[in-house]
């Protein structure tokens, strides 16, 4: 039977203006609690169906613009290595303007100025910016306690604590440490599936690092269109790995068009040369971190190499 679901309850068929949607998948309306809870059976398959669906929708969507260093403006990078909370202003700035101001000012803050001279002035400052809201600044102190720096005890329950409310205030990579700490059983269980949905959270909070761990799990469960479409987010995003499991046919169970992997490679060279400057390739050197070319080849060359290679792969997966 079919419901105007903008007017009639889907339980009792009566009309209101007042009706409350099913929360999990908007396709139904209900005078109250007692008709959701007696249509429940009838609507359970249909709910989560479409609840499933639109859950895809928000995990598969193009992520929310990048974040930028407030100094230099260019995007910050994917590798969190390579920039710096700094607890005086609550700022993550990338390393290549920490470094150049650092040489003129010592420990100065290249935005606010200040410098912060002991532990417990950091610790203080961080707890004001946590009553602020500031998401980075929950998730540095919770990061603290994991390792026992500025004179704070080690203190895993603490540091889980502090992830969850700095992922709930939008840190996505707390939500991503929170997916590596369930994925490997640091100091808790193993729990794949906890994993996975931490990794989610991050994703769909731009967390790149996290929607490539996506791309991997899916292609282990071989659901291969689901794991294609993380990968090829993560790449265009400008995540190198991705674009390399793209590239050497890690994805050989789906077809790749030259048209689809060039927006990829376009894309990806467009993300790498707008988060690159000579003076974060200076601070990553000086870290002893990798420093990544932009990949150079052209859309033709690189097609013609990855499909070569996705169809060796193809084979081998056929054959086994």
């Amino acid at each position: 039977m079919s419901h105007n679901v903008t007017t009639i309850c889907a339980a009792c068929g009566k009309e209101g203006d007042n009706l409350k949607s099913c929360v999990a998948c908007k396709l139904v309306k209900y005078c109250n609690r007692d008709c959701q809870v007696s249509h429940r059976r009838a609507h359970k398959k249909e709910c989560k169906k479409r609840a499933a669906e639109l859950y895809d929708e928000q995990l598969f969507k193009e992520p929310p613009p990048p974040e930028q260093c407030p100094i230099c403006k260019l995007i910050l990078p994917i590798d969190t290595e390579q920039s710096t909370f700094k607890s005086c202003c609550g700022k993550v700035i990338c390393n290549g303007c920490c470094d150049v101001v650092k040489k003129e000012h010592n420990d100065q803050c290249p935005f606010c100025k200040v410098k912060i001279r002991s532990h417990e002035e950091e610790i203080k400052r961080l707890k004001e910016l946590m009553d602020e809201g500031n998401a980075d600044a929950c998730f540095f102190l919770g990061s603290c306690y994991e390792t026992g720096n500025m004179g704070l005890p080690q203190d895993h329950v603490k540091t889980l604590e502090l992830w969850q409310q700095a992922g709930e205030l939008g840190c996505a990579e707390a939500y991503y440490n929170l997916g590596n700490t369930y994925f490997l059983g640091y100091g808790v269980e193993v729990d794949k599936k906890k994993a996975k949905n931490y990794y989610e959270l991050a994703a769909m909070n731009r967390n790149i690092k996290a929607r490539s761990n996506l791309g991997s799990l899916e292609a282990q469960a071989r659901n291969l269109d689901r794991s294609y479409k993380h990968i090829t987010i993560a790449a265009r995003a400008g995540d190198t790995e991705s674009l390399k499991m793209i590239k050497q046919g890690f994805m050989f169970g789906v077809d790749i068009t030259e048209e689809h992997y060039a927006r990829t490679l376009q894309a990806y060279q467009t993300r790498q040369s707008a988060m690159k400057s000579n003076a974060r390739d200076n601070a990553a050197r000086a870290r002893g971190q990798n420093v990544i070319p932009v990949e150079q080849d052209s859309v033709e060359e690189s097609f013609n190499q990855a499909e070569s290679i996705t169809s060796t792969f193809r084979r081998l997966w056929e054959a086994n």
